[in-house]
């Protein structure tokens, strides 16, 4: 297979079609296997994946130097080729609370050196804070990785879950490459306003959650028991008749892929790569298994009688429950 490229709006570098969201490989979604993670991470570089997006808060830095060590490991063809998506700003006590997000410039030059290291790259490809810090405006937190720019310790800028106000304010401070934001069947929110404004400003989408974090792989089951240190436990989607009701829409999505001879996972992201060429997903996949059939997504062809039957399956809203809890659902400039 020939990874097909997408670049990550006018602005921005050219990356494979597909990213790879490494998250899951350390928290979020209970305990992961180290090994197997380093491999898919090897096997994702091999398959012609160039972009590896992290946060450096990620059970505290375990993810970045997870990848450091994946990509030190990796041959240098390999490694040479991956470009590293960083997110960072948000706080963490000791026993992993979050408690605030912080994108005042010296603080944002204070997390890259500590990303740089523990990456053990001499720069971040796209940099951009998690969250918007409400105390500070996004033109300082912005300016602040210009400043890293210019001194060859970023390349380029990016922005994570923010709303269109704050995506133009941006946008008048320093070129954004892209704004990584959740997009998947069920969250689909930012076709309204966020994508029309990323769209006008030649700004590249980063699209997480494209499974809705498992949700809608069509490996997920009513009876599956998750661990307390899983992100999934607590999130409105996945309890009670909220998760009926959406297991419900993964069935009807099935028996159009079951028609296609693919998988739900791979209709599910292929439906994302048909939104645009804008558009790159990051699949979060945690195994060698998951990452190829994640890739399997880019051999799938929607044509408008798949797209129309797709949207008749699982309408724009129809997921029942939030994406987060109500306490995350606040730090979403994005939601505002």
């Amino acid at each position: 297979m020939t990874m097909r490229t997408r670049n990550l709006g006018t602005t921005g570098p050219a990356v494979s079609a597909l990213g790879l969201g490494c998250m899951g490989m350390s928290a979020l979604y209970g305990d992961a296997d180290r090994a197997e993670s380093i491999a898919t991470i090897h096997a994702a570089l091999e398959a012609g994946v160039t972009l590896l997006d992290t946060g450096d808060f990620y059970a505290m830095g375990h993810n970045e130097m997870l990848i450091g060590e994946a990509l030190r490991t990796a041959p240098a063809a390999l490694r040479e080729q991956a470009l590293t998506s960083v997110k960072f700003g948000a706080l963490r006590d000791p026993e992993g609370n979050w408690v605030g997000y912080d994108g005042r410039p010296a603080a944002v030059k204070n997390f890259a050196a500590y990303s740089l290291q523990r990456l053990g790259v001499d720069h971040i490809d796209v940099y951009r804070i998690a969250r918007l810090d409400p105390d500070v405006p996004i033109e300082e937190t912005v300016g602040a990785i210009a400043e890293l720019i210019e001194k060859g310790y970023v390349r380029h800028v990016g922005l994570s879950e923010v709303g269109a106000e704050t995506i133009r304010r941006a946008a008048a401070t320093a070129p954004i490459a892209d704004l990584q934001i959740e997009y998947s069947l069920i969250s689909r929110g930012i076709e309204r306003d966020i994508l029309p404004t990323t769209r006008e400003l030649g700004i590249g989408i980063t699209a997480y959650g494209v499974l809705s974090r498992g949700l809608i792989s069509g490996h997920f089951s009513r009876d599956r028991q998750l661990a307390a240190n899983d992100f999934r436990a607590h999130s409105p989607r996945f309890q009670g008749e909220n998760l009926q009701h959406n297991l419900n829409l993964v069935e009807a999505l099935r028996k159009i892929a079951e028609q296609k001879g693919v998988s739900v996972a791979q209709i599910a992201i292929a439906w994302v790569l048909a939104q645009g060429e804008d558009i790159v997903p990051l699949v979060g996949a945690r195994t060698r298994e998951r990452l190829s059939e994640s890739l399997g997504a880019l051999d799938v062809t929607l044509d408008a009688a798949d797209l129309a039957a797709i949207e008749e399956a699982v309408p724009a809203d129809a997921a029942a429950g939030d994406r987060y809890p109500s306490a995350q659902l606040a730090h979403l400039d994005s939601e505002r």
